[in-house]
């Protein structure tokens, strides 16, 4: 992250919210709003953070870029 007012201060959060929206939020027409948050927060916890591979960590999943770093512990 750079710093304050910098264009790239908060780019790697609007690409977050970006694919969230283009993914999930705008492909449904949500029935209520604790739906559409029941939904952003599976695929949250589904996939962004367990399987969808990161650049920050060698293009890896969390999950097994924890692995690994465990194993090499």
């Amino acid at each position: 992250m750079s710093g304050r007012r910098n264009r790239y201060d908060n780019a790697m959060i609007k690409m977050f919210f970006e694919t969230l929206k283009s993914k999930r939020v705008w492909l449904v027409d949500w029935q209520s709003h604790q739906q559409a948050e029941k939904a952003v927060t599976r695929y949250i916890d589904g996939f962004c953070n367990p399987v969808r591979r990161h650049s920050s960590l060698g293009f890896q999943s969390p999950t097994a870029f924890g692995r690994k770093t465990s194993d090499v512990s």
